[in-house]
């Protein structure tokens, strides 16, 4: 569901052209606190040929191609509103007519940053998730505006733009494990599911980690299916894990990793690569950016989730403990997300983030 489809399908948000449809969750008398109404902004993309064509595009390719991979950027979106919903706290989407008749009020940019080249932006602004891959990427502009928030997805990420933006914050979106939930023990019918998500230098990796990793998974007796990021949809990852017993995630580094955590959430464990070192983007590092700083491909992850592994060899030495423990029912990586990363938690987090940053403004 893309976002334009989100926003008519849910009474919380305004249709675009800002008309007075309503604002108020159906289960929301029973809410008696006053709170401020979110203006959340979430653009994936930018007009490219002529005006409004960005909204045009993603129909064409759905078209063509059949239904679109959700990005994780359009999840959270998606997911916040349906935490938001779950606490009765209302918002608008995407409603650039009312904030620029209402200059006092927060706007919540979620998406890329080219959104704020669209008009001159007078309110106060909550940057983020997604809007720099580092703060580098930023015009001098943005000191002209009123930002007072910078949200990234984890600690390691906060920690590395802080020396540049003083005000940011830490705030992971919350998973829905109301969908994310653990199939039946029965049904699982392969060992391993091989998480793909290696975006740089495949060349090298293919052959120096994931085949050593499949030729030791096949001697070792197990079965195993391989799911790569960015082809396939998310009902075919959901199947995917009902069969999987326990999940192989491999990604250098992960600002907050979406994909592992639904896996997590489904009861699956996962042995993750977690290399370490620096950031390594390879259109920051290192002639832009060099950070070591708990860098991590599991930002998000403790002993009741799995076990971790830096290269082949590590993965070899520590196969069979992290699969004996599988074996014998010893990780609980639900029970961290539920504790953690619920739909709730994160929206109620990035309501109080919203409230505290005009607290301040006021």
């Amino acid at each position: 569901m893309d976002v334009a489809e989100r926003t008519r399908a849910h009474p919380t948000s305004r249709p675009h052209g800002g008309t007075d449809a309503p604002l108020v969750p159906a289960d929301f008398g029973t809410q008696r606190r006053e709170r401020m109404v979110l203006n959340l902004f979430f653009e994936e993309r930018d007009d490219r040929w002529f005006p409004g064509d960005r909204h045009i595009r993603p129909l064409l390719r759905r078209l063509v191609k059949g239904e679109s991979f959700i990005s994780g950027q359009r999840r959270v979106l998606l997911n916040l509103c349906a935490g938001l919903d779950r606490l009765g706290i209302r918002y608008r989407v995407n409603d650039y007519r009312y904030i620029q008749k209402h200059p006092e009020e927060l706007a919540c940019i979620i998406g890329r940053p080219f959104v704020l080249d669209w008009f001159k932006w007078k309110n106060p602004l909550l940057l983020g998730v997604a809007m720099y891959d580092h703060p580098v990427d930023a015009p001098e502009r943005l000191n002209e505006l009123q930002v007072k928030r910078v949200l990234v997805p984890c600690a390691w990420y906060a920690d590395m733009f802080r020396p540049h933006w003083p005000h940011v914050e830490a705030w992971p979106v919350g998973i829905d494990t109301d969908l994310w939930t653990p199939a039946p023990a029965d049904g699982k019918s392969v060992d391993v599911l091989l998480y793909d998500k290696v975006r740089w230098d495949y060349d090298r990796y293919e052959p120096d980690l994931i085949e050593p990793i499949r030729r030791h998974l096949e001697a070792s007796g197990r079965t195993v299916e391989v799911i790569r990021y960015g082809h396939y949809k998310e009902a075919d990852y959901k199947a995917a894990l009902a069969r999987c017993r326990s999940m192989i995630f491999l990604c250098e580094h992960e600002s907050q990793g979406i994909a592992c955590q639904q896996a997590l959430s489904s009861g699956v464990p996962v042995f993750a690569w977690d290399r370490g070192g620096p950031w390594q983007d390879p259109k920051y590092f290192p002639h832009k950016v060099q950070y070591e700083g708990g860098v991590s491909s599991v930002p998000y992850f403790d002993a009741r989730c799995g076990m971790t592994f830096t290269d082949a060899a590590s993965f070899t030495s520590g196969w069979s403990k992290f699969w004996s423990h599988v074996s014998a029912g010893d990780f609980a990586p639900r029970d961290y997300m539920v504790e953690n990363l619920t739909l709730d938690k994160g929206a109620q987090h990035y309501y109080e983030i919203a409230e505290a940053a005009m607290q301040r403004h006021a």
